[in-house]
């Protein structure tokens, strides 16, 4: 199966890989043309135990011989460095570990670096292998580089040096032991070939060999006579003659300008061979080379791996085990974790160290439960040395003179110059620290410092894997320390090569972070009974009882100082290691005066590398103040930063994780300000929810007496000693800790700096609830410090967070703190706006969630909730007030955030005798103050088709809120009947306004913030002012219409009114310009639709008439009128917009028809509307030109249905003696007196309600019940229900039975209500009013709705009015034009007299005259003419001579025409002189033009047909013009009329037949040829005589004359 494939980046590992033997001193000829192809790429290792790994890149050490291990990493002043002293090696404690990883010496920085006492000796002879595998450190690959310049030289020297090395430094067998499996190596032979030489003269190979290490094949060849090459030779001699013998010897020759002058040979070979080495040859033998390298490299790696595993798992076997030690199993596995990570697989090397890390836990733990530790695993020791010499230095220095401890000298701290304290470190967690390595292997080590070395070692790792920038710079300073060992001189220095920029792996950064993170609690346990332990062991002997109490506490001071001392240096060193330019932090939110110069330095600048960014190029500049507060994300700098379309993983999380070390460090640094009384300000933070809470003191349960005397005379050294350990920095190593901890400024800055730092990388984690959590800790800190600009700054932007997130308490808290911040910067605009309206508000939001959770249930076993004291909130509604007088504008708050449970308490109160009405609000104030309301006003508004309405109603004199319910009268005299929703609530006190808008299309009594009850219903009462708009009566199309306007006073004596009539309606224009006031009252000034009138008495009426144009077909236009007046009681004001239809009711259709003498005019007359009609009576008045005439009247009205109309014939002459000229009247009227049946029934209906109601408590209501009963009628009132009425003369009221009539009564109060209104249960406020209300104010809805219903009971049918009391019915005058014709002919067919009579017997009674087929009938076309129909002078061709064509057509199948079917005549001009005479034709004039007409068929035939065409210059006809036309044509030519007399008549046409026989028996003929048959036909002889009909048949026969029975009839 195969295996899965696996990727390990390599960081910044060295393998001590090559340790090289240069005996010719050839490696500075190598190295230009080895080190740039360094590193070692794409490496491929099959792992035991997983898949196959794959190491992109491997750096590797190349080292001479006996060279000091220790200066590996510093440049080597010559290629061929001397070997070391024995002294000197003899000095040097063992290190190899078979394993090496780099450092780079003297970098303080570096985590991985191991200590130099671990190199193991090396000298001359062979080095000793240590006993513990895991502290060796050997070569995996050992190269010979040798020159041989010849066959001669290499026999007589070379062949003999290389198998002294050979039994020098390998292994004498093949089979090797466990233990020098661990220092596994492979070792390489390099014949180094100079120019100018024997050996490079010679090829490679002497023959095609297929494979090089096959030494069989190659001793064979021979070369020139039996010679072999020098790199064959080698082959044969030293690679084996085994199957799998590996190949161990490389050639590389060098190019003659690579040697210097000095090495290059004098002589030239004699016997020159042709051959020469090409780039190509030269660059696959560097390729082999490397190749080579990798292969054995690999092989020594595997061996190692392969036998370190076994022995880790035999030695885990043997835990159980007496004398098993982790220690020395630490020592071993570590040892193939750091294999692992020399070639660069990191990954494989952490989880090692992470299940050393768990090993170490499993141990201690097992011991804590035994009670042995030598019996599980060794003993660590108890303490760490270092930090006991340390506590004891920080108690000696809290002591202030001499301490003495066991064992140890005294410490004075008042001689001349005050020791430094060298007790803690920039960098404390770092595997070079100490020699951890030798105090683990030799069981002297602290688990303090146990878990510090393992950690560090992780965190190296954890480092690479991230590629952090530290390991970039320790690869770069490497990589050129490598290219600084090149020989200058040899051969041009190669450049370094460059590495490629890759980017860090923020997951891994953040990973350290988060290990971090949980290292430091751990580890900071460990410390603390570390120094414990360690200061307890040197108290053993020590017997004063007196000082013990004071030393106890400085121990705990010392203690506590080191702990955080070590957690805030451990924080500060993983933030300088994580740093990265990928972190996009925003610029910093603290204001300019952070970024001078202190006596504290800024912790960047000490422990972080100084790093740009371009991500954020502009500054962060703060929002004003002046508007409200920010919602949603905050504005300014902390916001998030601007995101790409590439967001890079992990980038996030390291930013969150960076921010918690931040978090971190600040919270230590808070700790010790605490025991300073350096408070961050949240113990001041002024409270509202814990008004109630005493502070507690702490009493003892001793009743000792003496205990308590002798506690008082020790109360002043003991506050004294406390002082002393509260601002002592003993123990305190870190320098940015230390400065801090010196002052309160020193203080205050650092945890402003570490809470911004926190707060930018919270901002690109886009943690929000952390940004907001620091922004409120430094907004605290300065309101603490008194720095109120930069604490309003900082409120300003994260109190609406706590807002939304229901800290309510807290919010309320730093609102006001806030408020004080401003009021001190004297920012009054800001105070009032910001602060002290959004404290009342979140007052009065809590006091409202305090009321909800009241009424509801609550289980007693859940917390209560705080709510806020009054008392903590009182005295900043007077505030609010007081301060906003001086402001220039308004301060506006929703009144739903100070008030709840709006409502509008019952229906509308009306005023008896007066157009005023009354509502009353009711809400409850959430304030914990009562102020005073200027005043208190609500809007109602309806929207309508003609727009929105609205109406303010407000209080009389300012009003008193007090906490809690309260109910308020407002009042308007402003009057506007129908259907409203309360849209405003303004409560006004000086500039403080109050207000509540709500949209009224929105549902009601959503939420508890809506108002309820919004719906009124405001009617028109019949005994008030009110306008009437209805059409005039009398209606004439060709005039615009006018519509009247008539104002009613009712019960109010008007002094002055004005009335503005406006239009409702697009495109309806109101002609107020001939606007004209009915009656004797006129109006005083009259302007623009604006009539002003003075003094009306009551219970009159003022009509205004005003005409009106539109600009497209309307049916019904709007008017709104605007009445203002004043009577004795006050000014008031009238709206009302009034619609009515401006359709035509009667529609009419006219026919003419022309005559030679008369026009008989046909008008259709009918209902637009789908309601009937009663047409009383028509006229069709004459004109100058025209008389009327009509036949009898109707005695009845008659009656027109929409689908029946009714037609009206008027016969039109023209007058003798009449000239017409231009302004001459032609126009005839139509007109019609009729009414609308539609109407009728509706003023029926409000007649019968107002005579129902006159007498009633309801009469006030007769107005509103009229409006909605017509609204019902209009909607319900069917066509058919019509009809029905118009023919049986009566209505009946059941359709109207259905309707739910206390629905349309909405908004006048229930009946419950009403008796509540009857039983006093109002405020104070309504109960002022109560003796000014209507007497009608008990009526509801229901009795309304009741009042309906008996009304349909008692009126089941109402009769329709009789048309005789109709007194003034509608009329319409309709202009009729007589169409102008220019001629009018009149045709006519005359069959000539001399025809014989009609056959006998020939039914004649139908008129038509009869005739036989095929007959001769001598027929005259008889043609005349009139002009006098043409009245238009404008188109009038009287004074032209016309010429026409006539032509008579028939069907070919019906007539045979002959004579003259086609012609021309000429009808004579008109002279002015005689023009009355020659209008018409004469005699003389007039055409008689014979024809012959033969009928073809029998039947009625119609007469033949007559076209008469005006005949035009150039022969054409119709419509067609020619250019020598003498007529004016209008629209193609003259417009004449023809009157064919004949239309309309048909003539009988028979056959001539005098005998028929016919067969009527079907079986005659037999088959299909039965049925009726006519046997025989004879002639009339020309005339038409008897006809005899022949029958035979079988059965009756049924005729058109009857039924006949088996006989003949004729």
């Amino acid at each position: 199966m195969e295996q899965p494939f696996s990727s390990s980046k390599v960081t910044v590992v060295f393998l001590y890989a090559v340790e090289y033997f240069d005996p010719h001193d050839v490696y500075k000829l190598l190295a230009p043309g080895l080190i740039p192809r360094l590193p070692l790429r794409d490496l491929n290792w099959q792992s035991h135990a997983g898949p196959l790994r794959s190491i992109n890149t491997l750096h590797i050490e190349l080292l001479p011989s006996g060279a000091d291990c220790s200066n590996i990493f510093t440049p080597l002043s010559s290629p061929n460095p001397k070997g070391a002293s024995s002294t000197d090696v003899a000095n040097q404690p063992a290190r190899d570990d078979g394993f090496q990883t780099a450092t780079i010496a003297g970098r303080g920085g570096s985590s991985d670096q191991v200590d130099s006492t671990l190199r193991p000796p090396a000298g001359p002879g062979k080095e000793r292998r240590h006993q513990i595998p895991g502290l060796r450190r050997t070569p995996y690959l050992k190269v010979l580089l040798i020159r041989c310049d010849d066959n001669d030289t290499y026999k007589s020297t070379t062949k003999a040096e290389i198998k002294e090395w050979i039994k020098v430094n390998t292994p004498p067998a093949q089979g090797k032991s466990g233990a020098e499996n661990h220092d596994a190596f492979e070792w390489l032979i390099i014949h180094v070939v100079l120019p100018n030489t024997v050996a490079a003269t010679q090829p490679r190979t002497t023959g095609k060999v297929p494979d090089s290490s096959d030494v069989s094949k190659t001793a064979t060849l021979k070369w020139r006579g039996s010679s072999t090459s020098l790199l064959e030779k080698l082959r044969t001699d030293f690679n084996g003659s085994g199957k799998g013998a590996v190949d161990r010897i490389r050639q590389i020759r060098i190019g003659v300008n690579d040697v210097p002058y000095s090495m290059l040979p004098r002589v030239v070979p004699a016997v020159p061979t042709g051959y020469r080495e090409t780039e190509q040859d030269s660059e696959a033998a560097w390729a082999d080379l490397i190749g080579k390298f990798k292969e054995l490299i690999l092989s020594s790696f595997d061996t190692r791996v392969t036998q370190y595993e076994e022995d880790i798992k035999e030695r885990d076997a043997q835990r159980s085990l007496p004398g098993w030690n982790f220690c020395t199993f630490f020592i071993l596995k570590e040892g193939l974790a750091r294999g692992f990570e020399s070639v660069g697989l990191v990954e494989d090397a952490l989880v090692g160290y992470d299940e050393l890390s768990v090993g170490l836990d499993t141990i201690i733990q097992e011991q804590a439960g035994a009670g042995s530790a030598e019996a599980h695993g060794g003993a660590l020791l108890p303490y760490t040395p270092d930090l006991k010499e340390t506590a004891q230095k920080a108690l000696s220095e809290i002591a202030g003179g001499t301490l003495e401890f066991e064992e140890e000298e005294a410490v004075d701290l008042q001689s001349g110059e005050k020791q430094k304290l060298d007790y803690s470190e920039s960098i404390p967690i770092t595997s070079s620290k100490k020699t951890y390595r030798e105090l683990i292997l030799a069981n002297n080590v602290s688990l303090f410092d146990f878990r510090c070395y393992i950690f560090a070692r992780q965190i190296s790792l954890l480092l690479r894997l991230g590629n952090a920038w530290s390991t970039r710079e320790e690869l770069v300073a490497k990589l050129k320390e490598q290219q600084d060992m090149v020989p200058r001189g040899v051969a041009a220095k190669t450049p370094v090569p460059k590495l490629n920029e890759e980017q860090e792996n923020l997951l891994q950064l953040a990973e350290i972070c988060k290990r971090t993170l949980e290292f430091v609690p751990a580890i900071s346990t460990v410390m603390r009974e570390d120094i414990i332990a360690a200061i307890m062991s040197a108290k053993k002997h020590e017997e004063e009882d007196g000082v013990k109490p004071v030393l106890d506490s400085m121990l705990s001071e010392v203690v506590d100082n080191m702990v955080s001392s070590f957690a805030f240096s451990v924080a500060q060193q993983i933030l300088a290691q994580t740093s990265t330019k990928a972190l996009p932090i925003p610029p910093s939110t603290l204001n300019d005066a952070h970024d001078q110069k202190t006596s504290i330095p800024d912790p960047k600048t000490t422990t972080h590398p100084a790093r740009t960014t371009s991500l954020h190029g502009q500054g962060t500049q703060r929002p004003p103040l002046s508007p409200g507060f920010p919602s949603g994300r905050l504005p300014g700098s902390i916001d998030s930063p601007a995101t790409s379309s590439f967001q890079k993983a992990g980038l996030e999380e390291l930013a969150a994780r960076r921010a918690e070390l931040y978090a971190l460090s600040r919270n230590i640094l808070e700790e010790c300000g605490k025991k300073r009384g350096w408070s961050d300000g949240w113990s001041s933070v002024p409270t509202v929810g814990e008004a109630g809470i005493v502070d507690m003191e702490e009493i003892g349960l001793d009743d000792d007496d003496d205990d308590d005397d002798d506690a008082e005379k020790t109360k002043p050294a003991a506050r004294e000693t406390a002082e002393v350990l509260h601002t002592s920095v003993a123990g305190v190593g870190t320098t940015l800790l230390r400065t801090a901890l010196d002052n309160k400024d020193d203080f205050y800055r650092l945890y402003e700096t570490l809470t911004d730092k926190a707060l930018r990388h919270y901002t690109v984690a886009h943690h929000l609830h952390s940004v907001q959590a620091c922004m409120a800790d430094l907004a605290v800190l300065k309101f603490h410090l008194e720095e109120y600009k930069d604490a309003a700054y900082y409120f300003y932007r994260v109190i609406p967070f706590f807002g939304e997130s229901s800290w309510a308490l807290l919010e309320l808290s730093m609102l006001v703190m806030y408020a004080r911040c401003l009021k001190k910067l004297n920012k009054l605009d800001d105070y009032v706006n910001q602060a002290l309206r959004q404290l009342l508000c979140k007052a009065a939001a809590a006091e409202r969630d305090r009321l909800q959770q009241k009424s509801r249930f609550r289980n007693t076993l859940t917390s209560a909730t705080q709510y806020p004291e009054a008392s903590a909130i009182t005295g900043f509604l007077a505030d609010l007030i007081s301060v906003s007088a001086s402001l220039e504008k308004d301060v506006r708050i929703p009144l739903t955030s100070l008030c709840c449970d709006l409502a509008l308490d019952g229906p509308p109160f009306y005023d008896e005798g007066q157009d005023s009405f009354s509502l009353f609000l009711d809400f409850h104030s959430l304030l914990v103050d009562e102020f005073e309301a200027d005043s208190v006003s609500i809007r109602i508004t309806s929207k309508t088709a003609g727009g929105s309405r609205e109406i303010w109603l407000q209080t009389e004199k300012p009003v008193t809120i007090r906490p809690g319910p309260n109910k308020v009268r407002v009042q308007s005299t402003t009057m506007m009947a129908g259907t409203f929703e309360v849209d405003q609530v303004r409560l006004s006190s000086e500039k403080v306004l109050l207000h509540y808008e709500r949209d009224p299309n929105q549902p009601v009594d959503k939420g508890i913030a809506s108002l309820k009850n919004p719906q009124v219903a405001v009617y028109q009462r019949a005994s008030g002012l009110d306008v009437r708009l209805s059409g005039t009566k009398d209606l004439q199309l060709d005039k615009k219409k006018s519509l009247d306007l008539e104002l009613s006073t009712g019960w109010n004596a008007v002094k002055t009114c004005e009335i503005k009539i406006r239009s409702a309606t697009g495109g309806l224009r109101l002609v107020m310009s001939e606007a004209e006031v009915i009656g004797s009252t006129q109006a005083t000034k009259a302007e623009g639709g604006t009539f002003k009138f003075g003094a009306i008495p009551a219970n009159s009426s003022v009509k205004v008439r005003f005409p009106f144009t539109v600009e497209h077909d309307l049916l019904d236009v709007a008017v709104r009128a605007e009445v203002t007046y004043s009577t004795e009681r006050g000014s008031f004001t009238f709206f009302k917009t009034s619609s009515v239809p401006i359709s035509l009711a009667v529609e009419v259709n006219v026919q003419d028809i022309f005559k030679h003498n008369a026009l008989f005019s046909r008008f259709a007359v009918s209902s637009a509307s789908s309601s009937p009609l009663r047409l009383f009576k028509s006229e069709l008045l004459g004109s100058k030109v025209f008389d009327t005439h009509f036949g009898h009247s109707p005695s009845q009205p008659v009656l027109i249905f929409p689908k029946q109309p009714t037609s009206l014939l008027y016969k039109i002459t023209r007058k003798h003696g009449v000239a017409i000229g231009p302004k001459t009247n032609k126009t005839l009227y139509l007109k019609l007196y009729y009414s609308v049946l539609q109407e009728e029934i509706e003023a029926l209906f409000e007649k019968t309600i107002v005579a129902d109601l006159e007498d009633s408590p309801m009469r006030e209501y007769a107005k509103l019940i009229v409006s909605k009963v017509l609204a019902v009628v209009q909607a319900h009132l069917s066509e058919h229900e019509l009809e029905k009425a118009a023919l049986l003369g009566e209505l009946q009221t059941s359709f109207l039975g259905h309707v739910n009539w206390e629905s349309h009564f909405a908004g006048l109060g229930s009946a419950s209500n009403t008796q509540q209104q009857k039983s006093g249960t109002s405020s104070p406020a309504s109960s002022s009013s109560s003796s000014s209300s209507s007497s009608g104010e008990d009526i509801s809805s229901a009795t309304l709705a009741g009042f309906m219903t008996a009304f349909f009971t008692n009126h089941p049918f109402l009769p329709l009015p009789h048309p005789e009391s109709i007194p003034e019915p509608n009329t319409i005058v309709i202009p009729v034009d007589v169409p102008p014709v220019a001629i009018v002919h009149t045709a006519d067919l005359r069959v000539s007299s001399s025809q014989p009579p009609v056959v006998n017997g020939t039914d004649a009674s139908d008129g038509s005259p009869t005739f036989v087929i095929n007959q001769l009938l001598p027929t005259t076309l008889h043609l005349k003419w009139t002009r006098m129909w043409d009245t238009d002078l404008s188109t009038s061709s009287l004074s032209q001579d016309l010429e026409f064509g006539y032509e008579i057509t028939a069907p070919g199948d019906s007539w045979l025409l002959g004579g003259r079917r086609k012609g021309h005549f000429v009808i004579p001009a008109v002279d002015d002189d005689d023009a009355e005479e020659k209008l018409s034709s004469t005699a003389e004039t007039e055409a008689e033009i014979p024809v012959v007409l033969v009928p073809l068929r029998e039947g009625y035939l119609p007469w033949p047909g007559v076209e008469i065409r005006e005949v035009r210059a150039g022969g054409e006809n119709g419509n067609g013009t020619g250019e020598n036309s003498p007529v004016v044509h209008v629209a193609g030519g003259v417009h004449c009329e023809t009157d064919y007399r004949n239309l309309g008549e048909t003539v009988e046409v028979v056959g001539d037949r005098g005998r028929v026989t016919v067969s009527l028996d079907v079986s005659d003929g037999g088959g299909d040829r039965g049925g009726p048959m006519v046997l025989e036909c004879e002639g009339g002889g020309g005339g038409l005589g008897g006809l005899l009909l022949r029958l035979r048949m079988r059965g009756d026969v049924v005729t058109s004359r009857g039924r006949f029975r088996y006989g003949y009839y004729s």
